[in-house]
């Protein structure tokens, strides 16, 4: 019989991988009183907002104003691509940083015109500097199963990057099904072989739902030990880099799931669906969510 852990950490990443391609712009107000209600929820680690060129992502051009006026829970990460984005952030007084990488060569030439190689070596010193002012770092692992372009991701490379990254000495990794390919045979076999490399680091799965997957996957993933999961309230999100991704896996969804399996996470499902209803009518795609279908029907 296998196990399944006690407590599971949710991190939020509505505000910012969930808003950051989002066609229609929203107001900062609505972010922060989005960001407010999360919190409230129970949330306690989220991804705020990103310190990119507001030319290529005008979604976060107000960063340094949320990071000025949120209401910050205990680990309130931003997202920095770069060395001049870090250098924001650090202005801005974030304490989390987040930075990325795909596995996929072609994934990161078409993103951000680099090689995966060529952007490992760009974030060395960034990360090792980063360090040495005792920020936390988390690393995202784009294309971890698949890509795009590529099609499926060899296991291997996928951990040879993470085990660069842990070489630099970061904090966490966040590895991402990032077009939503993934099964939960992979997903265990991927997630039990990162457990067993990097036992020492925490290990965030960050699952998009474009197969309707999802939830499969993370209860693969709980099977093979990972107590640490990627959400966003609404399912909201994808990949403009991938045609028909679609959002994040929900952050109602998956604790709904988790309640049902006795696994603890701090967060109030309704109060959460009130934070989902706030954003709700600032989105250009409708929230059709299990739970919160639930919620605007009264039945939680």
């Amino acid at each position: 019989m296998f196990s399944l852990p006690k407590k599971v950490t949710i991190i939020e990443v509505g505000p910012r991988d969930g808003l950051q391609n989002e066609k229609n712009q929203v107001e900062t107000d609505v972010k922060l009183e989005f960001i407010h209600l999360l919190k409230k929820s129970g949330v306690t680690e989220m991804e705020l907002t990103s310190f990119v060129s507001p030319k290529w992502v005008p979604q976060m051009k107000d960063a340094k104003e949320i990071m000025e006026h949120a209401d910050l829970v205990e680990r309130s990460i931003v997202l920095a691509p770069n060395a001049k984005g870090v250098a924001l952030a650090q202005e801005a007084g974030a304490k989390s940083i987040a930075v990325f990488v795909g596995v996929s060569n072609t994934f990161n030439q078409k993103n951000i015109n680099r090689t995966t190689d060529e952007s490992i070596e760009a974030l060395a010193p960034i990360i090792l500097k980063l360090k040495e002012d005792d920020v936390y770092v988390r690393a995202c692992i784009s294309t971890a199963f698949y890509c795009p372009y590529e099609g499926k991701i060899g296991i291997d490379d996928c951990i040879e990057l993470c085990r660069r990254f842990v070489a630099l000495g970061v904090d966490e990794l966040s590895v991402a099904d990032t077009i939503g390919m993934a099964n939960p045979v992979e997903s265990y076999e991927l997630f039990t072989r990162l457990r067993q490399s990097f036992p020492s680091v925490l290990l965030t799965a960050h699952f998009h739902d474009t197969r309707k997957m999802a939830l499969a996957n993370i209860f693969a993933s709980l099977q093979a030990g990972v107590d640490r999961f990627d959400t966003a309230a609404g399912g909201l999100g994808g990949c403009p880099f991938a045609d028909g991704a679609t959002g994040n896996v929900a952050t109602e969804d998956v604790v709904n799931m988790l309640d049902s399996l006795a696994i603890s996470t701090g967060i109030d499902v309704k109060q959460l669906c009130e934070a989902v209803e706030k954003i709700a009518p600032h989105v250009s795609r409708p929230i059709e969510t299990g739970m919160y279908r639930l919620f605007e029907n009264g039945r939680i």
